[in-house]
């Protein structure tokens, strides 16, 4: 494999990667751990949305949700932008896909995001909209900020780009902390040698990203990081450490819970995508976000071959992504 193509794969891992922590966890979406083991045992395939699920009943195995679809809009906003992050542009990219799928009615849409995106139709400004925002939004969708800024290009580069994605929605010091830590993982992850590799850039990212940005009340997300990481490298038992990750860091939709959840997660899985995308799935909380994050940073590491064929065919087949297309385009810019 050339060193382009290489990158391309990578780069394409890190999108897929999100689609598939974020369609393994869907089933379970915003269920506490206990009625996700009590209902499930324990998932370890794609599966449909539950019936009388207030978000995704009626979504069909391997569908995914927004979180996927807010990453596809930032990655094609990047291209658009000539591999940088336009705040602007993004802003309205993201009205444009919620008002095209209807994602603002219902349960659809995070509540930084769905309050954010209203300000923006009414016309207020970026220091406006995203002025509190601190839920896991943000974070969910920056993969594609990740995949295309190098962290030999220095971490401020990287930290500038993730503060753009974040001022339309999530303009705090704790969302882009969040943010910065997954992106962190997702830029290191795409070089490294070993999963082990992406913890120290993850958490020097997250670290200046919490100087950022509106303060608001919230945990350090890195210190939570630093918390995960070492529940998951002194766990060998899937449910024990999914257990203890859950009691002890949490898995809400609160950023400063659901981004530390993830490079836990991502760690333990060793950067294996399938083994990720399923220990996030029965983690319970916000497993679908948690996943794609999670995941997205393994995919990323791994590369799309490390995402199992039949896994990756059911994902193209459920949905209509636009990934193979836009993984060498991205390329070209990192």
């Amino acid at each position: 494999m050339t060193p382009e193509s290489r990158l391309v794969d990578r780069i394409a891992g890190g999108l897929y990667g999100v689609a598939y922590g974020d369609a393994m966890g869907m089933p379970g979406e915003l269920w506490s751990r206990r009625k996700l083991l009590d209902h499930f045992g324990w998932i370890d395939e794609f599966l449909p949305g539950p019936d009388g699920h207030f978000v995704v009943d009626g979504f069909v195995a391997g569908q995914v949700t927004d979180d996927t679809q807010q990453t596809e809009v930032l990655a094609r906003a990047i291209v658009d932008a000539d591999g940088r992050v336009d705040a602007d542009l993004y802003a309205q990219r993201l009205v444009e896909w919620a008002d095209r799928i209807g994602a603002s009615e219902g349960n659809f849409l995070g509540p930084s995001s769905a309050r954010a995106l209203q300000g923006i139709r009414d016309g207020k400004s970026l220091a406006e909209t995203g002025a509190s925002g601190d839920t896991n939004g943000a974070a969910m969708r920056i993969v594609p900020v990740g995949l295309v800024v190098s962290m030999s290009d220095g971490v401020d580069r990287l930290v500038e780009q993730v503060v753009e994605a974040c001022r339309p929605t999530h303009y705090t010091d704790v969302a882009i902390s969040g943010a910065c830590l997954v992106a962190g993982a997702v830029s290191a992850g795409i070089d490294a040698s070993s999963s082990v590799d992406i913890i120290e850039p993850a958490l020097a990212a997250a670290a200046q990203g919490a100087t950022i940005g509106n303060t608001v009340m919230g945990a350090s997300v890195v210190r939570r990081a630093e918390l995960g990481v070492d529940i998951a490298r002194r766990n060998t038992d899937d449910n024990e450490f999914l257990q203890e990750l859950y009691d002890v860091v949490g898995a809400t939709v609160a950023t400063t819970e659901a981004a530390p959840a993830a490079l836990a997660i991502a760690v333990y899985a060793s950067g294996d995508p399938a083994r990720c995308a399923r220990l996030a799935a029965n983690l319970g909380g916000d497993t679908d976000t948690i996943g794609a994050m999670a995941t997205g940073i393994c995919g990323a590491f791994a590369g799309l071959g490390a995402i199992p064929a039949d896994d990756l065919a059911l994902l193209r087949s459920v949905n209509e992504l636009t990934f193979d297309e836009l993984a060498p385009q991205l390329a070209t810019y990192r």
